[in-house]
């Protein structure tokens, strides 16, 4: 079985739409989105949820109002400001550090596992989907990410499929870091702007300090060929794997509105250059 995370250094590049794509293309395999905090996959996937499971990760302070004495000492200790006068929580403001529990006289406050989100196992016409979905201003989104990365490798093994394909998140975080550890090869979906180099330049500093292989995909490489050229060159420099350059296509626009991945989409004029990019990646992953 082997593992691979499509990521990018910014949102907008085109990662997820190749993630379908190669979900799409793929024989035997698992697919997971760990782009929790915003996740679409399942646009283009349509999954049929069958499993359900909740997501409890933090804590936050609940004040036991029959046992407290109103004291004051929890709203003097919060540095954050998160108990009012009148000796309510504010869930927001709780960074649930639990100080105001150890200092509290008449253990009136304890401690209380946040619902933080949800994480499912779906059916999709392309195979296995384990996805989820992180609520709204909660935090722990790089456990989530871990959950949804094992959850899905325990499928894979237990199916025995040959692949995990996995739509990671944008950026450097913490999401990033759970999408990428363990995996067996990172695609790096970059534009040809310079924002988009820079970006690509330090996700691929991440994948390289995890020891992760990385190759490069410059996705609207024909809007920009002197920036095109210049990530060419950084990819030379740096001994990076540039195995594939998709060219702008209105029908990609199309084919996402109508809810199906690019190369299925009869109008698409890149889904040959995908399928390329999708056998060159298996061979070399």
């Amino acid at each position: 079985m082997r593992q691979i995370v499509v990521i990018s250094g910014k949102g907008g590049t085109g990662k997820t739409i190749l993630t379908a794509s190669f979900a799409a293309l793929a024989k035997n395999r698992i697919i997971a989105d760990c782009d929790v905090d915003a996740a679409d996959l399942h646009l283009l996937l349509h999954p049929v949820i069958k499993e359900r499971y909740e997501f409890r990760s933090g804590k936050t302070a609940k004040i036991d109002r029959k046992l407290c004495k109103e004291c004051g000492k929890c709203i003097v200790a919060c540095r954050f400001d998160a108990i009012s006068d009148n000796f309510v929580v504010d869930p927001v403001s709780c960074e649930g550090c639990a100080l105001c529990s150890h200092v509290c006289p008449a253990n009136a406050i304890r401690m209380e596992e946040n619902l933080s989100g949800e994480w499912y196992i779906s059916d999709t016409k392309y195979g296995p989907f384990v996805h989820a979905k992180l609520g709204i201003a909660e935090e722990n989104s790089g456990k989530l990410v871990s959950l949804v990365r094992q959850k899905a490798k325990e499928l894979a093994e237990k199916q025995n499929c040959d692949w995990v394909i996995v739509d990671g998140a944008p950026g450097i975080g913490c999401p990033v870091i759970a999408s990428l550890s363990g995996v067996n090869c990172a695609l790096v979906v970059t534009e040809p702007t310079l924002s988009g180099l820079h970006d690509a330049d330090r996700v691929i500093g991440v994948a390289r300090h995890f020891k992760v292989p990385v190759k490069l995909v410059v996705n609207k490489y024909d809007l920009n060929i002197d920036m095109t050229e210049k990530i060419e060159k950084y990819c030379r420099d740096n001994n990076i794997s540039l195995i594939g350059k998709i060219k702008f296509d209105k029908s990609v626009v199309k084919a996402m509105v109508e809810g199906k991945t690019v190369v299925e989409y009869p109008e698409s004029k890149v889904k040959k250059v995908i399928s390329e990019i999708w056998n060159r990646l298996q061979k070399s992953a």
